[in-house]
Order: C-alpha cells, then structure tokens, then sequence
C-alpha cells in the first residue's frame, strides 16, 4: 500500500509536463472504472451498490475527485517530494477526527503538536516567501484532509461493501463529474509516450488496485491503523523525487519529515493495558 501510495507522486509530476492537470485526473479514474466495473460486475458484487448509493458518491468526491484535483493542481507548484512529506501527516488527523471514539492520551497531544510543527517546518523551509508554493502546499495539505475524512467514513458508512464493488462505484461516480470539465482540457498537440505511459499506471497501480488493498486494509485494520502506510510513502516519493526528477533533499526535508513521523507515532500510539495478576485464594487446611 506504501509503495503503491509513493509513487504517484512521481508519475503525476511526469504526465502534467505534458498533460493538463485535469486531463491526467479523468484519465486515471477513468481507466481505473473501466477496469474495476467489469470485474465487480463478473464477481457479482455491483448489486451490493443499490443500498449504498449515498456513501458511494460521497466517496467518489471527498476521496477522489476532490484530493486528486488538489493533489495534481498543487504539484504544478511543488516537488514531488515535498508533496509526499505533507501528505504523511493524515494520521495525525485521523486522530483528530476520531477523538470521540478514541481519545489522545498526553503522549498523543504531544504527537499531534509534533506533526503539526513538522509541517510547519516543511511549509515555512522549503516554500517560505513563494506565493505559488504556499498555494500547492495548502492544496496538499487541504486533500489530505479529504483523505482523512473520507478514511473514517469508509469504516462508518461502507465497511460492509465489497472494496471491488465500492472503488468501481466510486471511481465511476469521479468520471461522470470531471468527464464535462476534462472534455475542454484534452491536449492540442502531442504527447509522448512517457506522459502516456504515466497517466496509465496512475489509473491502473496507483487508483485501481491502490483503492482496492486501501480499502480492505481499513476493513480489516480500521481508519487509523489504516493510515499508518503514510509513515513509508514519504520515503518512497522522496527517493523516486530526489533520484528520477533531480529534486532537492534539504535539511527542513528531513527534519520535517522525522517530527511527522514521530508525530503519526505518537498521536496514533495505544496505551499499554496492563492485565492485573489473578488473585488466588488459599485455603488453609484443618491440622
């Protein structure tokens, strides 16, 4: 799940060199949907669909239209990497959501100020004084949000789908909305096979077959254990980043990233129940 959650970044930043942002969204949950919905369809898991059509559109727009919007607007004005590293935070957010099911221990509300300063770090080092890097980094850091929101409501509202049945619904869902927006961005001249070959495994590795182990992983682990795979995918993108693309690795890089990290860790840590010892009682015999 990390490594299929790192290396989007990379794969983005490499098809909207030549692909508008928009056209590189459709394309990706496009031939994600078809995929999924023939297969969902052959399993006989559609049906499941009928009683679940409100969580299923919810879905489709909080956990992919709206994110992979942002995501991809906002790595026109950041690196690959650095989009990685603000994304490792969505487990200190889950915590957040969750705070009425699962309340932070002190330990925790020293991880959620660890993470919360680990992002400061990354935002006020590294894009400090550029006015389009701020925008791409709270567009980020905004779709990070969705995909924290959208991480507790799978467990709430859809746990009970088949995760085939509900990534072929909700990446249908994402290609009606944007195919309207994406039929007046499609490319005027040409794109090479790099930018194509790009926007494809996006659609098949990192939305197709990524959504389908996420969405299992929050079945059987739940929301928060879940959102832990964003502890590795930081280190993914960064290393895809700094290796492929050239990026830069700098000290805020990761400094930032090790107080996330130490963040999620915190924040996300389950005290240790102690079970008291069995009390046996004696009876002493008669002499």
């Amino acid at each position: 799940m990390a490594v299929l959650w790192g290396i989007p970044y990379l794969l983005i930043k490499i098809a909207i060199d030549e692909l508008s942002p928009m056209t590189v969204v459709f394309g990706r949950v496009a031939i994600a949907a078809l995929v999924l919905v023939p297969i969902a369809a052959a399993q006989g898991t559609l049906t499941s669909l009928r009683h679940h059509l409100v969580p299923v559109v919810t879905l489709g727009l909080i956990h992919i239209v709206g994110p992979f919007l942002l995501i991809t607007y906002g790595e026109v004005h950041i690196s690959s990497s650095l989009t990685g590293l603000l994304i490792a935070i969505e487990p200190v957010l889950i915590a957040l959501l969750m705070l009425r099911r699962e309340p932070l221990t002190r330990s925790g509300w020293v991880g959620l100020a660890l993470g919360l300063v680990g992002v400061a770090v990354l935002v006020g080092l590294d894009v400090s004084g550029d006015r389009l890097g701020l925008l791409g980094a709270g567009m980020i850091l905004l779709a990070t949000l969705l995909y924290a929101l959208a991480t507790v409501y799978v467990q709430r509202r859809a746990s009970d789908v088949p995760p085939t049945a509900l990534v072929a619904g909700t990446t249908t869902v994402a290609t009606i909305v944007l195919a309207p927006f994406a039929a007046f961005a499609l490319p005027t001249g040409p794109v090479s096979g790099g930018s194509w070959a790009a926007l494809v495994a996006l659609g098949l590795l990192c939305t197709a077959v990524a959504l389908l182990a996420f969405y299992r992983l929050i079945g059987e682990a739940g929301p928060s254990k879940a959102g832990l795979v964003t502890y590795a995918n930081p280190v993914v993108a960064v290393l895809l980043g700094v290796a492929i693309l050239d990026e830069p690795l700098r000290v805020s890089t990761v400094l930032g990233f090790a107080l996330i990290v130490a963040g999620c860790w915190l924040s996300t840590r389950r005290p240790t129940v102690v079970a008291p010892e069995p009390v046996v009682e004696c009876t002493m015999a008669a002499r």
